[in-house]
């Protein structure tokens, strides 16, 4: 998902729109490492504590290993507080409040303040009497005096104008909005990964117990026979379901991810629309005009 927000920058140059990434991408980013960023140091956090160590005197220094999901959701719920058990290190509370805010002041950059520069950027052209011009040109035969036709250009002005800001501030609301909400379901769909691989690992450990191990444990004289008859069942189960099944599932997954979670990210879709060349469309369009 960070990789995804930050190919807008590249986007961004490339159009030059340097609003995109004063006022999308940065408070995009500050957003979701306010929160999540959050979630992985404290994931990283928990790895590398030794939650049962003792002190001198034989006592616990941690009260127990935290629930970090627990966590997560009373940092929301209850800001500026933190349970016991779910304590990591001292100034958790004032860091976790921190963050909060700095999430929430994101919501309004990113909701307002594109749209009023793009209003402001507007204005400023039509105080200036900027507007658009089309160009017409006709052929005139008044020469008055100069003996043939006279090609003349005229200019007018045209009173309609493609600025909108309420379509602009409806698009920034829904994008603002969508990627709030996608930030939580995006990062929970990433987790089916995770989910496939514990999947994996414990069918693995099934298929090893109730084929290939039981014949380990067999005596006498068919004993060989038992293991190389377990060992061909292990085999083909183990490519055929855990190779074959489970790397087509993960490959899928792993497709769609790419496909919804991490293309919107900083796929817009606009554009002009690709035409392949071809003598017939010149042709039908030089009859046209």
């Amino acid at each position: 998902m960070t990789l995804g927000i930050c190919l807008q920058v590249p986007n961004a140059l490339h159009f030059k729109k340097r609003i995109n990434i004063l006022h999308v991408f940065i408070p995009q980013i500050i957003f979701l490492f306010s929160i999540f960023g959050y979630l992985v140091f404290a994931i990283l956090f928990k790895w590398s504590t030794d939650w049962y160590a003792r002190d001198a005197s034989g006592d616990l220094t941690h009260v127990s290993p935290p629930s970090l999901l627990n966590m997560l959701i009373y940092m929301f719920l209850s800001p500026g507080n933190v349970s016991d058990s779910d304590r990591m290190f001292r100034g958790q509370a004032a860091l976790q409040t921190f963050l909060l805010l700095l999430a929430l002041v994101c919501v309004p950059w990113m909701l307002l303040v594109k749209p009023l520069i793009l209003r402001r950027e507007h204005q400023k052209i039509i105080s200036e009497g900027y507007g658009r011009i089309s160009s017409h040109v006709r052929v005139s035969t008044e020469s008055e005096g100069l003996g043939g036709a006279v090609v003349v250009a005229e200019q007018e002005e045209m009173e309609e104008d493609d600025f909108d800001f309420a379509d602009i501030m409806i698009n920034q609301s829904i994008h603002t909005i969508e990627f709030c909400l996608n930030s939580i379901s995006n990062t929970a769909s990433y987790l089916r990964l995770w989910a496939l691989s514990l999947a994996h690992a414990q069918l693995s450990e099934v298929l090893w117990t109730m084929t290939f191990l039981p014949t380990l444990k067999m005596s006498g004289a068919l004993q060989p026979v038992a293991v190389m008859c377990g060992f061909a069942v292990w085999f083909v189960l183990t490519f055929s379901i855990l190779i074959g099944m489970e790397g087509l599932s993960a490959f899928l997954h792993a497709l769609r991810l790419h496909w919804v979670e991490f293309n919107n990210k900083f796929y817009d879709g606009t554009g002009v629309k690709f035409e392949p060349f071809s003598f017939k469309a010149v042709l039908d369009s030089a009859e046209e005009q």
